[in-house]
This record gives C-alpha cells, structure tokens and sequence, in this order.
C-alpha cells in the first residue's frame, strides 16, 4: 500500500489516526465514468476540520505564539471547534469556542465533552448564523488574553495546508486519475487546499465549489440557509483561503436539494453523510450524465450524517422549517437509482 494511505496499527494520540480516509463509490455510468465520496467522516471526530485544526495549532507553536500551558481561541459552527478540542486536549491548552446556536447541537455537546469553554455570542435560543459576531468576539477574547491565540480559520494560511494530504491521498489512491474534484467552500481551506496539492500532479484536475444557495462567495442573493459549516453568511468576510483563481467553476445549491440528497442517500446505500455533504453530492449526481466516457469525478463529504439525527434526519425539525419537498426527494431517489442499477 502506498505510504500516504497508511498509518500505525496502534497509536498514543487520537490526532494520529487523522487521515487515510476511504474512498466510496457512489455510483457508475454505462459509459464508465465514477463518482467517489472521500468520506472524511472517517477522521476523528468525523470531519474533516481535525485536518487544518491540527495544522493551525502546529503553526502556532512554530511562531511561537503558543505555549505552554496557553490558550486556543476559535469562533466555530463547531467541527473546526471539536477538532481543536482534541488537539487541545493532547497538548494540555484551554479552548474557547465561540459559538452560536446554529450549530448542531451534538457538535456543542462534543466540544464540551472534550472540555472546551463554550461562549454564545447569541443566546437567547435563535437559529440565527452569526459568523461576524461570533469572529469579532474571538478577536476580542485574545486580545485581552496574552497568553490566547485566535486561530482565526478564515484567514489562517495553516488551515490550507492541513489539507495539503488530502490530495496527496487522492494521488496515491487512483493513480493521478482525478478528473474532477467538486467540494464546498466554506473557509476555502478545504477545497482549495486538496486542489492546490493535487494539482501539483495532478494539473488538469477540474476544480468545483459548492456553497449554500443564500451564500455570498459566489454571488448574491443573499438570505439565511441551514446548511452548517458551509458558506460566507451576509455581513461576514469571504475568507481568504478561497482562491477564486483556483476554483473553476462555484455554483450553489439550495437547503431542500442538500438535505434531501443527505437523506435519500442514507436511505439507498445506508451511509450518513452530513447537510452540506449533501449539497456536493446533489451537484455531483446532476453532472453525471453529461461527463465524458471514463471520468473520475471526487466529491469531498467533510462529515457524517450522524451529528444531524436532530436536524436533517428529523421530520419534524424538517417540517418545522418547510425543508422537506417529496418531489426533490424521489427525483434524487430515481436518480440514484438509475445510476447505482437498483
């Protein structure tokens, strides 16, 4: 096996088991082009943010503004949170996260579980994403602590490169056979970070982003979406890890098409993938039948279904908020269908 997909049998650091994460056909044309999910649900914690977490805490420490004993500041809607709660947590630092309620609701309870401070920005129980408080108020937080580091993942060059792997991975797993790469933007860091690294071997790679309908990254309107960890809210800053040069293509797809997608895949294939994993996947599947015989196309899915059994996965919350559309489902279901064979 080649060494990038390879880790020890046994480890002393949770952070050790970070990466290698499989590689999941979702579905085959009869011309023979592929979609592969890059399940980094596989990562601890089951996201893909320990990845850049652990990168920004180990740049820190080689800058020197993080020591011993110190604090990490982060405003989060809670995967890049619970991934430095555990990189805090092997290293002996407090963690703040700055948090709002938009966040699931598990992300929060794992984050606390690992001993992270949580301060709500709003608190009064709305849904309300508030990227920009929740930023603001980190800053504020390390400024009045000389011994806090603001990790800052929007504008952290750390974030890019702790998944500088992930291509590296994909490389060594087909072989440079990467026609496309479709992922959400979000911090930028993830998308932007794979394809930089892949397309060091890999230069002809296509390279799609993803954002919430509502998202500003790519273009207005601007409106409130539900999908989390995804996206650049009305009144926040694009971060400046989205290279827009870098991206080829950024399209948007809407909170019914994403949950639906989520859903109708765990249904089919039974594995969870979470809310904005499902807006890649649905554009994904769309662009199937248009790709060109043998094409190899990766969808980035930076985290599992099973943080949203209160959210996606929850009729009544679905409902509560008119999300639920049968028609959109059994379209993604007869797609599906007619691309797997069954």
């Amino acid at each position: 096996m080649h060494e990038a997909l390879m880790r020890p049998a046994i480890v002393s650091r949770v952070s050790d088991l970070i990466g290698c994460t499989p590689l999941f056909e979702l579905c085959r044309t009869e011309n023979g082009s592929r979609l592969l999910l890059k399940l980094e649900q596989f990562n601890p914690t089951g996201t893909a943010k320990i990845r850049m977490a652990r990168a920004m805490v180990d740049a820190a420490e080689a800058a020197g503004e993080l020591r011993p004993g110190g604090r990490i500041i982060e405003s989060t809607s809670g995967n890049t949170g619970l991934g430095l709660a555990v990189i805090a947590a092997e290293r002996g630092y407090t963690f703040t996260a700055v948090v709002d309620n938009h966040a699931a609701a598990d992300k929060l309870r794992g984050m606390k579980a690992m001993g992270a401070e949580l301060v709500h920005v709003v608190d009064d129980g709305t849904e309300e994403l508030a990227t920009a408080a929740r930023e603001e108020f980190a800053e504020k937080l390390a400024d009045e602590d000389d011994g806090a580091v603001f990790t800052e993942q929007h504008n952290n060059p750390a974030n890019a490169v702790g998944y500088y792997p992930v291509g590296r991975e994909l490389d060594a797993a087909l072989d440079g056979r990467v026609d496309i790469l479709i992922g959400a933007v979000g911090t930028g860091g993830g998308l932007c970070g794979t394809g930089r690294e892949l397309r060091a071997t890999v230069p002809d790679v296509r390279i799609v982003g993803v954002e919430p309908k509502g998202s500003i990254a790519f273009g207005g309107p601007a409106h409130d979406y539900y999908q989390s960890g995804t996206g650049t809210p009305e009144g926040a800053t694009i971060g400046a890890l989205v290279d827009f040069d870098m991206i080829d293509e950024g399209v948007k797809v809407g909170d019914v098409e994403a949950f639906a997608t989520a859903r109708v895949v765990a249904r089919k294939t039974g594995l969870l993938i979470g809310g904005s994993a499902g807006g890649v996947v649905h554009e994904a599947l769309t662009r199937m039948a248009a790709l060109p015989p043998e094409t190899t196309m990766v969808a980035l899915v930076n985290d599992g279904g099973e943080k949203y059994m209160d959210t996606v996965f929850n009729d009544d919350w679905m409902n509560a908020r008119d999300l639920i559309d049968p028609t959109v489902e059994r379209e993604i279901d007869e797609l599906l269908t007619k691309l797997r064979g069954n």
